[in-house]
């Protein structure tokens, strides 16, 4: 398309070639134009002239405006209902870690009356007001998704405190930490000690509990049998590996009551108090060794009890 200029106060005519963009172009930039005053006039006769309009005009804008409100009804129930179900999951959030509290509490051996979980903490204090700040649906829904955010890594640090927490209470469990017997008294200790056959000194490499035959020998700590038969100088004892290069013996027995491969529990009865083997009495020989290596029993159950 070509356009020619012509002027009066020009010797020479111009001319503007329009290809097809910039007719499509102009032609819009024209019909921008005419709406945008279309606009403009409908606001100033509602704005400044409302009573010169009829009545097929104010039905228009009425329905106009009734469409806008449905419009924006529609959008602010869709936000509130988006708004409830992120309330949902964090109410469900909630109840999760409340359970998860409850655990780490018992497992670090607290009271259930010092943390109760499912009731909201006591509040109080003196009345200090601020100024008001407008809230938008669009804030609103931004501090959400962050406290959603936030609860959930609360969560997932929780949930491996209680790992932490399970792996320890386990590790103590495989440590020897309970008396192999609930009642009599050392009759020897760990030590050095003049030998009741030979009268030289020798190393004790256990602790001798003195009580009557028959009474029930308890694991120590929970793992598995190694050795359960008649010994040359223990007679009749039974071995427990609990892992980690940690075992415990027990010796002199009259009966044994596990076999070996057997998975014993701490506190489980695995024999009963005899006379057997290299014995002056009836008693219970008990030893730890760590690889392999005699250990001071009374001081191990004391660091596995603290």
């Amino acid at each position: 398309m070509n356009v020619i200029l012509v002027s009066s106060s020009l010797a020479k005519t111009r001319s503007i070639t329009l290809n097809g963009w910039q007719i499509s172009l102009l032609l819009l930039l024209l019909f921008g134009t005419m709406l945008g005053a279309a606009f403009t006039m409908q606001y100033s006769l509602v704005r400044f002239a409302p009573e010169s309009l009829g009545d097929g005009m104010r039905t228009f804008l009425s329905k106009v405006q009734s469409a806008e409100q449905q419009k924006q009804q529609s959008y602010l129930h869709s936000s509130l209902d988006a708004m409830a179900a992120r309330v949902g999951q964090m109410q469900a959030q909630m109840q999760r870690l409340d359970a998860l509290g409850a655990r780490l509490a018992k497992l670090t051996g607290m009271k259930p009356e010092e943390f109760k979980f499912d009731q909201m903490p006591a509040q109080g204090g003196p009345l200090v007001t601020l100024p008001v700040q407008e809230m938008s649906v669009s804030n609103l829904d931004h501090q959400l998704n962050g406290l959603i955010k936030a609860v959930n890594d609360r969560s997932d640090k929780l949930l491996a405190l209680e790992t932490m927490l399970l792996q320890n209470q386990l590790s103590r469990k495989l440590l020897p930490s309970i008396p192999p017997i609930n009642e009599g008294f050392y009759s020897s200790n760990f030590g050095w000690r003049l030998d009741p056959f030979t009268g030289q000194n020798a190393m004790h490499e256990g602790v001798d509990y003195m009580v009557q035959t028959g009474t029930a020998i308890r694991a120590s700590a929970g793992g598995v049998v190694a050795y359960s038969d008649r010994h040359p100088q223990y007679g009749n004892m039974v071995e427990i590996d609990h892992g980690n290069d940690i075992i415990t013996r027990y010796a002199h027995a009259s009966r044994l009551l596990v076999k070996v491969g057997q998975v014993v529990r701490r506190g489980e009865k695995v024999a009963e108090v005899g006379n057997t083997g290299r014995s002056t009495g009836s008693h219970l020989h008990f030893e730890v060794r760590y690889k392999g290596s005699a250990q001071n029993p009374v001081r191990f159950l004391e660091k596995a009890a603290g």
